[in-house]
């Protein structure tokens, strides 16, 4: 197999830097993952990859295992005399994190250090703005740039009516329509795919994401099918997979999440209209009930907020795991969990001018 140009497969610089602390061991990303076995890409080439003994020994949650988009670190760069061995995963820069089915704590990483995430929904049936706000929510909360993909739009007749309901939710999101029928409908969204980008697309079963991703690859790799006759479509994906884009950057597909459990997501962002009408409120706790001169129920009186949509960002707010906390005290909260690997702000603090010192 020829050389494979691992810039283009999103290794940065800060990766390299990360992978020197570990001497006598390979770098390589994570393309796919079929129970305990890994599919890796490396300069030379894609080898079948399993984690040692001691990092299943050590690591107590599924969302410290490799996961697709990963960069991990290996003992050799060919499995030819055996599977290759990982031992460690480097830091993610993002991670698209969903609740773990199954399971009451933990966290299941769908994809990792991940640019963009492209949340596709169809114009049909599948429409539905309330999962968009949770789509939403942890993609701002991964760290990658939420992007609306809306398929299908040949099968829709009032495109101008959705993207204006749409346009009442998505703040300050791009918005993408593209068709199932014509050949170049894809081409939009190939604007977002860039040497060294990586791009997650998300969304629910047989709205379109294979489709599309085959047309970037330029051949039908992924096997695609239509949507049931009740719009809910059918299971095409069954894993996640990386696949290179010959003219540049990667792309993450996805198995179809109709609904998704919520660990933690990025509601400042997501609900920024109700962030700003909160400033207006009398009380900084507001819970935007049943409070005086509420400025949240005072947009609601007027018609400039729905009560769906508050009622969506209560009830997200519920679900994740930052319940009861204002916007201040949830960014403090994330930079805490950011650093608590390197035993809190003030040694990652060390960590970092001690990083700058050797640079310079």
């Amino acid at each position: 197999m020829s050389k494979i140009d691992m810039k283009n497969v999103g290794l940065s610089e800060r990766f390299m830097t990360e992978s020197t602390l570990y001497k006598g061991l390979y770098i390589g990303r994570v393309v796919s993952q079929y129970k305990n076995l890994y599919k890796i890409v490396t300069e030379s080439g894609e080898l079948t990859a399993e984690v040692s003994g001691k990092f299943r020994f050590n690591t107590k949650t599924v969302s410290k295992y490799p996961a697709v988009g990963d960069f991990v670190m290996m003992d050799r760069v060919n499995d030819e005399s055996g599977n290759a061995i990982i031992h460690h995963v480097l830091t993610r820069k993002s991670a698209f994190i969903r609740k773990a089915a199954g399971t009451a704590n933990d966290e299941q990483i769908v994809a990792s250090n991940v640019d963009t995430v492209f949340i596709c929904m169809s114009l049909n049936n599948d429409f539905n703005l309330r999962r968009i706000e949770r789509y939403l929510g942890i993609a701002w909360d991964s760290g990658a740039s939420p992007v609306i993909v809306l398929t299908k739009s040949d099968l829709c007749d009032n495109i101008s009516e959705k993207l204006a309901e749409l346009d009442m939710v998505a703040c300050g999101v791009d918005v993408i329509v593209t068709s199932s029928i014509s050949e170049d409908g894809y081409l939009s969204v190939r604007d977002y795919i860039h040497s060294g980008k990586t791009v997650a697309f998300i969304g629910s079963s047989g709205v379109g994401k294979s489709t599309l991703i085959n047309r970037l690859i330029g051949e039908s790799v992924i096997a695609t099918k239509e949507t049931r006759n009740d719009d809910k479509g059918r299971h095409t994906t069954t894993r996640r997979e990386m696949f290179i884009l010959s003219n540049g950057g990667v792309v993450i597909d996805t198995p179809g999440m109709r609904e998704i459990g919520l660990e933690s997501a990025d509601l400042s962002k997501t609900f920024a209209d109700i962030t700003a009408l909160s400033t207006r409120c009398k009380f900084k706790d507001c819970t935007h009930s049943n409070e005086p001169n509420c400025g949240v129920q005072e947009a609601i009186n007027q018609g400039l907020l729905s009560k769906d949509r508050l009622e969506s960002y209560l009830k997200l707010k519920k679900e994740t795991k930052y319940e009861g906390l204002n916007f201040k005290q949830i960014e403090n909260a994330k930079i805490a969990e950011m650093f608590k690997g390197l035993g809190g702000m003030k040694n990652a603090r060390k960590f970092i001018k001690s990083k700058n010192k050797k640079r310079s």
